[in-house]
């Protein structure tokens, strides 16, 4: 029987985003050991998380048009929600962490806009069962919510992982419904695609209706 999981990992990836490299804890298609390594001085679930074999990085190039690519991207980030979901009752589970890496470009779009509409989406989808999805742009420099400098990424990616309900909703403080759901929400084996569609553009379309309200012109 296919379950509702199955179903929603399935979703296909047309041929805008190639596989570089599959899934692996170490890859070798980009240099990420000094950057992992920097970064568990700012998240305490990294280290014990890539010491137990759960965190895990796929890398992809883009290829062909910004649409098809972004919706390729979408693709691939539902079939990384359902694997953190599929082993999150294993031992460790907690700490499953499934990394969406994109090399190359497209033409007329950067990857901050690739991963834009795909990061808003698979957030709302996933939230609320208990998957965080964030996304980090190669060379972007951010600040940590302690005010610290973040090791810029090597790579753009989309880090897709087990939420930690005690920390995660302070993330999301632009978007308070889909804290109140991460806080609160368990993982009912639900298909996270009941009554939204099914294609790419038709979902964009639907999504528009999660965006918060406009900040008041200071002008």
């Amino acid at each position: 029987m296919t379950t509702a999981h199955a179903k929603a990992a399935s979703r296909p990836i047309t041929g805008a985003l190639r596989l570089v490299e599959p899934r692996t804890a170490r890859p070798t298609a980009v240099d990420l050991g000094g950057y992992v390594e920097r970064m568990t001085a700012h998240c305490p679930y990294l280290a014990p998380s890539v010491r137990l074999g759960q965190t895990g990085w796929t890398v992809y190039r883009v290829e062909g048009d910004a649409d098809t690519a972004e919706a390729d991207l979408f693709a691939a980030g539902v079939r990384a929600a359902e694997w953190v979901r599929a082993g999150a009752r294993e031992p460790y589970g907690s700490l499953r962490c499934e990394n969406v890496v994109i090399l190359g470009e497209v033409a007329g779009a950067t990857h901050e806009d690739l991963m834009a509409w795909p990061h808003w989406v698979l957030k709302h989808l996933y939230g609320p069962v208990g998957v965080m999805v964030g996304k980090f742009r190669a060379g972007e420099e951010e600040t940590s919510r302690a005010g610290g400098r973040v090791p810029a990424a090597p790579v753009s990616f989309l880090p897709v992982r087990a939420a930690v309900r005690r920390r995660d909703p302070a993330f999301l403080g632009a978007t308070p419904d889909l804290a109140a759901a991460l806080a609160t929400g368990e993982d009912d084996g639900r298909d996270v695609f009941d009554n939204v569609p099914r294609g790419w553009k038709e979902i964009r379309t639907w999504a528009t209706q999660l965006l918060p309200p406009l900040k008041p012109s200071n002008g």
